[in-house]
């Protein structure tokens, strides 16, 4: 069993059921489609978590599929602001409580807003970051959105 990390006791402590995946990282691909070939899952069933910024300083985080690209229009459009843009990986630390390839939706220091991309919802489960560098855990889309409350929508570049 993996380590545990804040968000996987968090999901457990919910009765969220969930599988751990561990991965190597000493190749240094930790992007999330590379993260997706380590543990034998598509890329569309694995999830990056991006953390962004509004011009008042005000964050968003959008849970996208790892073969596709937010798009920052329909970003600022769902969180209701003009514009928004990623935060700089050095801010996620603090921000989060995470570290960049290692970002959950999960057990954030804060509960921003998040958002998730509807194609999640095609799967019976989706992988997302397991609170760590080298640890994704699959869970089920719709248990994660309410655990974090989150809401489904068109997140990606079509």
């Amino acid at each position: 069993m993996a380590t545990k990390t804040n968000a996987l006791r968090i999901i457990e402590s919910a009765g969220v059921e969930f599988q751990a995946y561990e991965y190597e990282i000493a190749d240094g691909m930790i992007d999330a489609v590379s993260i997706a070939r380590k543990i034998g899952r598509s890329p569309e069933e694995v999830f990056k978590t991006l953390v962004t910024e509004d011009p008042k300083h005000e964050h968003f985080v959008f849970v996208v599929p790892a073969c596709a690209e937010l798009d920052l229009k329909k970003a600022a459009k769902i969180s209701g602001k003009k514009s928004i843009d990623l935060i700089p990986s050095r801010q996620l630390l603090g921000l989060t409580g995470y570290i960049h390839g290692g970002c959950s939706p999960v057990g954030m220091k804060k509960n921003f807003p998040t958002f998730i991309d509807e194609t999640a919802i095609l799967y019976e489960t989706i992988c997302v970051s397991g609170g760590r560098v080298g640890l994704n855990v699959a869970v089920d889309p719709e248990a994660l959105a309410e655990l974090i409350g989150a809401e489904f929508t068109d997140l990606v570049k079509d």
